[in-house]
């Protein structure tokens, strides 16, 4: 099925010359003269890169072969993020190239979304919303009650910023797609 240049949105999985990609930035163009076009960024699920694409009018792109599987994070061996399909229990493992930014919001025993393309491995997703253990911040100082922020590494190791009444040891939900603090777990 082909995707026509209407039809392009940020987020959105396309192929581009038997390549999957996944638009990251999305801008519409309309200038003085000559015929609208659109400006994306695309994120390659093969191995990260990001480049500059413009489709024109009467462009079309394909939709790729992409299969979801849920599978579980067990463990990092050095070379590469062991998973595994807990229906099956057949392991899967993706280097850190291959996991990119999703590796800052996984822990062992996660349940993440691995993303196939015809039929081989190749990105995993964590869940849109984790809930993660703060393991170091600042302590709170009197009077640093109103709205600032301070940095915070979660177990994890990701580092995001959260209010100042929050303390090491409690867990917050973080939204994985922005790296923003949402709310503490209560």
């Amino acid at each position: 099925m082909a995707i026509g240049m209407s039809e392009l949105k940020k987020g959105l999985k396309i192929e581009v010359d038997g390549i999957p990609y996944k638009i990251t930035e999305y801008q519409h163009v309309k200038p003085g003269k000559g015929a609208a076009f659109v400006r994306c960024k695309i994120k390659s699920f093969l191995n990260g890169k990001v480049i500059e694409k413009t489709f024109h009018a009467g462009d079309k792109c394909e939709v790729p072969n992409l299969q979801q599987k849920q599978m579980q994070f067990l463990y990092d061996d050095g070379e590469l993020l062991q998973f595994m399909d807990n229906a099956t229990y057949e392991q899967e493992g993706l280097t850190y190239e291959q996991v990119g930014e999703a590796f800052d919001w996984i822990i062992d025993g996660m349940v993440c979304d691995m993303m196939y393309f015809n039929g081989k491995a190749i990105t995993v997703e964590p869940p849109m919303v984790v809930e993660l253990k703060i393991v170091e911040t600042p302590p709170n100082f009197k009077g640093d009650s109103q709205g600032g922020r301070k940095p915070a590494t979660l177990e994890s190791g990701a580092v995001v910023q959260i209010p100042f009444h929050i303390l090491e040891g409690e867990v917050i939900k973080v939204d994985t797609r922005t790296g923003e603090y949402l709310e503490k777990v209560k």
